[in-house]
């Protein structure tokens, strides 16, 4: 008999297979639940991370604007840069292939082959940008194959086209080895013309969001940093088109998938100057400084400009300031160690001492303190007034202070050491062409009983101004500066004193607190010279398209904005149109001048102009600084001129950082500056010329000859151009 456990049988639990039901219904349910989420709710997001996964936008650089100068002349193009790029993904599957590609290759452009290709040499050879010696061929090749294999890398820049022609031809049996063309700026006139075209630099991280919406690529496509390829950017640069293709994983292009845009290649800029012109005054200043350093043992002249001018157009014909620099150095990259050098120059080569600079005016502002003068009936042509070697003036700071021997100074005239008399007693245009700093000193600022009156500081300011000084001019160059006319306001805000007789005098001749750029004291030579017409300086003469058709532009100088239609305060530079400014002898400029007792006071809301008769008295005075034969400053200079000429010389005593640094600095023994500004024809002037040189002494004796040999060269030219049967060529 045996015995036994019998197994219980299992008892069902419905709740259980619930449970199991539930859950396989909650899974399903998430599932449902999430494929719709993705499929109708977040359909559109994904599709559109989908398309951004497999759609690559390709840039197409635009050709940059050629530069021309007023004749046709090209002072900025494009060249063609060749490259040699390797494509990883089209070099054969064989190794030993490769390597002999490589060995080729290095053989021909000069760049090692490389070692093996390790981790090591991998991370070195990412720390060095494209085309900059030290990774072999292998080390680049291998290190873009694991970033972009369809992207093509740069193993040698700029090579000849001689070379590139002999890759070209062994394509066949180099797969994966190509010439890239690479445009680049080439400036033919260089230096010549560098402070007006400027160069190009890479985008600034400052700008690269604002200009990354403009469709500029960073690292690739770059800006104007100075000159007109700077401040006529929007016109030059033109607009690059766009590719938009389908890629693989792999980086590979497929196919587009839209229609490809093409870029826009910029317009082309003709400028005002005459290269022929610019080269002339470029050489008489240079010829003219390296006599005086030469003379004196010593760099004497360490900067200077000359600028030309129509004073009927306000086109700039020539500008050139030294020193310069080549800008054709940076056209590939912006060397540190040439930058570096230019910027610790103490003589500033970058910048453009035409526009940039501020110098104390001298002499040559003497021709506002004239039109004041004249107009304000401080003296009449006929009066004679007494210009002895020095006079004592009574220096006040309050019209109601007592003269004692303690605030009475001498004032000297810049002939006292040579003729202690002076001049003896002249009239107005002889003040003018004589230049006499005690005549002036008295038509500023009055003296005694003679001329009660002076024009005094404030009308002196009203007039200068009106003449384009204490203020921008607005031409098509970045950094211009403003100059500076002061007023007792401005002592008293930043020296903390009151505005003293003495400062009138020192203002009354170009000194003391005033200060200038030199297009400011040409534009005030000009607007004498154009009968009181103060035209817009331009050295834009008109844009173009690819096709030669020229394109309407109007220059904002506010914001250094082109645009192809008129916005507020912009003035019309294409087609060339001459801008008027204002018109002093037509528009009121001049604020009417009361005076309560010894108080004097402007009134803002009674303006007058300065009447014909005034201009016309200071332009005779200009010209008589040329025939005059004894005391006229111009003299010698244009006393055999072939054509009558007109103008104001100009020595300015000045203590700057570097004058104080070389103790020169001496009271009555100050270094000074010279200026000279001629015009011609004298009746109908057709070119005005001013001078500058930084510590160069006289005006007469080192600007002046400066001037002289630019005018000549201007008719030269224009001689030429008649006998060539092209007389305008340089109008």
């Amino acid at each position: 008999m045996s015995s036994g456990v019998g197994s219980r049988p299992v008892r069902f639990t419905p709740w259980r297979l619930t449970t199991v039901y539930l859950v396989v219904f909650l899974v399903l349910t998430g599932f449902l639940f999430r494929l719709i989420n993705l499929q109708i709710l977040e359909g559109s997001i994904w599709t559109a991370r989908a398309i951004d996964n497999y759609t690559y936008e390709v840039s197409l650089p635009a050709p940059r604007g050629i530069i021309y100068d007023r004749n046709g002349f090209i002072l900025a193009r494009n060249l063609a840069s060749y490259n040699i790029v390797i494509t990883p993904a089209g070099l054969p599957q064989d190794e030993s292939d490769i390597q002999r590609i490589y060995r080729e290759l290095s053989d021909l452009i000069d760049i090692p082959v490389g070692g093996p290709v390790t981790e090591a040499s991998l991370q070195e050879a990412k720390l060095f940008a494209a085309c900059v010696e030290g990774p072999g061929i292998a080390q680049l090749v291998a290190l873009q194959d694991t970033l972009a294999p369809y992207s093509p890398v740069k193993v040698k820049c700029n090579l000849s086209e001689q070379i590139a022609r002999i890759v070209e031809e062994k394509s066949v049996d180099w797969p994966g080895v190509q010439v890239e063309v690479e445009p680049i700026r080439d400036y033919p006139t260089g230096s010549l013309t560098s402070h007006l075209i400027g160069f190009l630099g890479p985008i600034p991280a400052s700008q690269e969001a604002e200009l990354r919406a403009k469709g500029f690529i960073p690292n690739r496509d770059k800006v104007g940093y100075s000159g007109v390829e700077a401040s006529l950017e929007d016109i030059l640069a033109g607009r690059n088109g766009l590719r938009v293709v389908q890629i693989d994983v792999a980086g590979q292009e497929l196919r587009n998938l839209e229609p490809p845009i093409p870029a826009v290649p910029g317009h082309n800029a003709y400028l005002t100057i005459d290269t022929r012109l610019q080269a002339a005054a470029e050489a008489t200043l240079l010829e003219e400084i390296r006599f005086w350093n030469t003379y004196f043992n010593t760099v004497r002249i360490s900067s200077g400009v000359i600028i030309a001018m129509n004073p009927k157009t306000g086109e700039i014909l020539a500008m050139t300031s030294y020193p310069s620099y080549e800008n054709n150095r940076f056209v590939r990259f912006i060397p540190a160690y040439y930058y570096e050098q230019l910027s610790q120059d103490p003589r500033k080569p970058l910048l453009n001492n035409a526009i940039s600079a501020e110098f104390p005016p001298g002499s040559v502002f003497k021709l506002a303190t004239a039109t004041g003068a004249i107009n304000e009936d401080v003296v009449e042509l006929d009066d004679i007034i007494q210009a002895p070697g020095q006079l004592l003036l009574c220096e006040k700071f309050n019209p109601n202070d007592i003269c004692t021997e303690n605030n009475t100074r001498p004032f000297v005239d810049y002939i006292f050491d040579v003729r202690p008399e002076g001049f003896g007693t002249i009239d107005f245009l002889r003040c003018i062409a004589f230049s006499s700093n005690v005549c002036f000193y008295k038509l500023g600022g009055g003296y005694e009983d003679e001329i009660k009156q002076g024009l005094g500081i404030e009308r002196l300011r009203q007039y200068a101004r009106a003449l384009g000084y204490d203020e921008r001019s607005g031409i098509q160059l970045l950094g211009e500066q403003d100059g500076l006319i002061p007023d007792p306001q401005w002592k008293r805000i930043n020296t903390g004193e009151n505005w003293s007789t003495g400062d009138t005098y020192i203002a009354s001749v170009g000194q003391g607190y005033v200060l200038s750029t030199p297009l400011q004291v040409l534009m005030s030579g000009a607007a004498v010279a154009n009968n009181g017409r103060l035209m817009q300086p331009t050295i834009v003469r008109e844009v173009t398209d690819g096709d030669g058709n020229v394109v309407p532009m109007w220059f904002n100088p506010d914001d250094f904005t082109v645009t192809e239609f008129e916005t507020p305060g912009s003035y019309q530079i294409s087609p060339f149109t001459p801008n008027l400014k204002w018109d002093v002898t037509v528009t009121p400029l001049i604020q009417s001048y009361s005076c309560d007792g010894p108080y004097c006071s402007l009134n803002e809301d009674d303006l007058k102009i300065i009447q014909p008769e005034s201009i016309q008295a200071v332009r005779e005075g200009t010209r008589l600084a040329v025939t005059a034969p004894l005391f006229g400053t111009l003299n010698k200079i244009f006393k055999d001129f072939p054509i009558a000429v007109a103008g104001k010389t100009g020595t300015a005593e000045y203590c700057d950082d570097v004058a104080r640094a070389a103790n020169r600095c001496n009271f009555g023994a100050w270094p000074t500056h010279s200026w000279t500004l001629a015009y011609a024809p004298y009746e109908d002037p057709e070119i005005i010329v001013l001078a500058f040189a930084y510590n160069g002494g006289e005006g007469a004796s080192v600007a002046g000859p400066m001037v002289e040999r630019v005018i000549r060269a201007y008719f030269e030219i224009k001689a030429i151009d008649i006998a060539q049967g092209n007389p305008a060529a340089g109008q």
